[in-house]
């Protein structure tokens, strides 16, 4: 049930009785703050044309005859122009009930929206690091609470496999490899590439060192540097699929393929498609070509081919290098037409971090100007930068902190701190490290998505990895905690079913954590508007910690009333279900037993 859209009715109902014809749209219902009294709040302003009298006195009028036709409503207060209304003891049971058995709960309908979410986007020169990890752990759980929002989510990789940066990594293996493969390295293929990245940036700094030292300026220097002019004469080989060149594009890529589905297998995210930047910067230059045809874009001297964006406050946007080669815009253009033509999308979310902003921008209004009116459905879900304590990461420098390393490392961590906590007391070797894997991926994933996507963060692996405050650690052992509780009800015979008893009237402190279960629904609602993760972690530890409070204040196993047993059991299961169903938008799975 929503609870807002019967409020809503039922201030309507009462509106319309008193005051005549109300708009559905002036009704504005809203949970009521924590420091008043109250479950939901109805804004009275709006009607005192109507009423013709004070903000109070309309309030006092309006909660009477709400009262009087909703009898779910038991009571109100009045605080200036706001009307608090408080919901029955028996509604919120009843409610409880209906929620507790639903399979489906914090599920919404499907809506027919069709929404395509990109993220990963890795390039196939390096293996993916921490920065990746939170743009592919929001991607998924952004995929999954739209999802649960109702919306047909597609996810898509987008994966940049051409491109003068992956001749760079080419060109490195051909003059330094000696033939090194992954079988014959025992390095994972995403990673074999990656060193042959930094020998490139090492070999190139030092060309333009030499090149400086003989009077050239550093601009010079780069430009004429015999490594990059070498590079850059690979992609134009690339580009006419010249045999050697891409038969080792081939090879190289497939290296990084397989690397990186084994971590994309352990972070436990996936794909429905993955496109290729290879395949789909064609249909950018096709683009390009209707654009000058247009008269959207010119060709420069050199060749290039460029739009200016002035007119529109922005600058001029290079779309083909003089040499015929594209640019990341080229391909993002290609790109987008293909999907729109092959899914139809209502939106199209791309996860890409706020120093691509700009980029975005430029991509809608260059598809707006060709005419494609869909461009407006393109939404760039921008998230800050992950930062470390010693500052930021450069791929090119290999001081990039590896996501194969630091997902070991959490585990690894987890699997030590949880024996020394005496948590994994009485498990087989087996269990313990599953228990580990669990925990230490939960600890990282819940860490990065608490934070609001579009602030940047700063990673702390120890911090992170807390049974106390505010991680996935604390909520994961608040379920297995209630998993332990339950467990023990069966061994002894205790009943334990999903409903309150009828006889049940909770205490407050009952009332509420029935409240916040209740709640999932709309935290779902209010995380797939926002496209937020961090609004349903929120929500996680508001319940862990509320139901521990409870847990602690209330005997559960020994309460001598048997209904009040049941029903508290009944509370406790619940709070189980929604844990692990709220983690589950966030990827984080829940152990059994802690």
């Amino acid at each position: 049930m929503n609870i807002e859209n019967y409020m809503t009715s039922c201030a309507l109902e009462a509106l319309t009785s008193l005051y005549g014809n109300v708009e559905a749209g002036e009704v504005q219902i809203q949970k009521t703050r924590k420091e008043f009294e109250g479950d939901y709040t109805l804004v009275v302003f709006p009607f005192l044309k109507q009423s013709r009298k004070s903000p109070e006195q309309t309030a006092e009028e309006v909660g009477k005859k709400i009262c009087e036709s909703c009898l779910e409503v038991e009571s109100y207060n009045v605080v200036k122009g706001f009307l608090n209304l408080s919901l029955s003891h028996d509604f919120w049971c009843k409610l409880f009930n209906e929620t507790a058995v639903s399979e489906n709960f914090g599920t919404a309908p499907k809506n027919g929206n069709r929404v395509m979410v990109e993220y990963s986007s890795p390039n196939t020169n390096k293996p993916l690091h921490l920065g990746h990890i939170r743009n592919n752990l929001l991607g998924y759980s952004v995929a999954r609470i739209l999802e649960a929002a109702g919306s047909d989510v597609t996810k898509v990789n987008l994966v940049n496999d051409r491109g003068v940066h992956i001749c760079k990594s080419m060109l490195a293996w051909q003059m330094f490899g000696g033939g090194e493969t992954p079988e014959s390295s025992g390095m994972k293929g995403d990673h074999l590439v990656g060193k042959y990245y930094v020998a490139f940036d090492t070999a190139y700094k030092k060309e333009i060192k030499e090149l400086m030292e003989k009077g050239m300026s550093e601009d010079e220097a780069k430009k004429e540097a015999p490594v990059m002019k070498k590079a850059q004469e690979m992609l134009r080989k690339w580009e006419a699929k010249d045999p050697e060149v891409y038969s080792l594009w081939q090879t190289m890529n497939g290296w990084v393929y397989k690397g990186f589905d084994k971590t994309y297998a352990d972070m436990g995210v996936s794909f429905d498609k993955i496109y290729y930047e290879s395949q789909t910067y064609l249909l950018g230059k096709e683009l390009v070509e209707e654009g000058l045809a247009k008269g959207v874009f010119y060709r420069r001297d050199d060749n290039s081919v460029w739009i200016n964006l002035e007119a529109d406050g922005l600058d001029e946007k290079l779309l083909l290098r003089g040499d015929g080669t594209s640019v990341y815009m080229t391909q993002d253009m290609g790109t987008a037409l293909s999907r729109h033509e092959e899914f139809n999308f209502d939106k199209m979310i791309y996860v890409v971090g706020n120093e691509q902003n700009y980029h975005f921008q430029v991509l809608k209004l260059i598809l707006k100007k060709l005419g494609y009116d869909w461009a407006d459905q393109i939404y760039h879900l921008s998230y800050g930068m992950v930062e470390l304590p010693n500052g930021k990461m450069k791929s090119r420098e290999g001081t990039v902190v590896d996501a194969d390393d630091l997902i070991e490392e959490m585990i690894g961590t987890a699997y030590e701190m949880s024996k020394q906590a005496g948590k994994l007391d009485g498990y087989g070797e087996q269990e313990a490290r599953e228990i580990a894997r669990k925990v230490g991926l939960g600890a990282l994933k819940y860490f990065i998505l608490k934070v609001d996507p579009k602030k940047t963060m700063l990673f702390n692996p120890q911090e992170s990895i807390d049974f106390n405050g505010n991680t996935g650690p604390f909520i994961q052992y608040t379920y297995a905690r209630i998993k332990s509780v339950l467990r023990k009800a069966q061994e002894s015979g205790i009943e334990a079913g999903e409903k309150l008893a009828p006889s049940f009237v909770p205490a407050a402190k009952e009332e509420e954590l029935i409240k916040l279960l209740n709640n999932f629904e709309s935290v779902v609602r209010d995380a797939a508007a926002a496209m937020s993760p961090a609004i349903v972690a929120a929500y996680c530890y508001d319940l862990a910690k509320e139901f521990n409070q409870y847990y602690h204040d209330f005997s559960f196993l020994k309460e001598e009333n048997a209904d009040v047993r049941l029903s508290r059991l009944a509370i406790a299961r619940e709070t189980s279900v929604i844990i692990a169903r709220a983690l589950a938008l966030l990827g984080i799975e829940v152990p059994e037993r802690m």
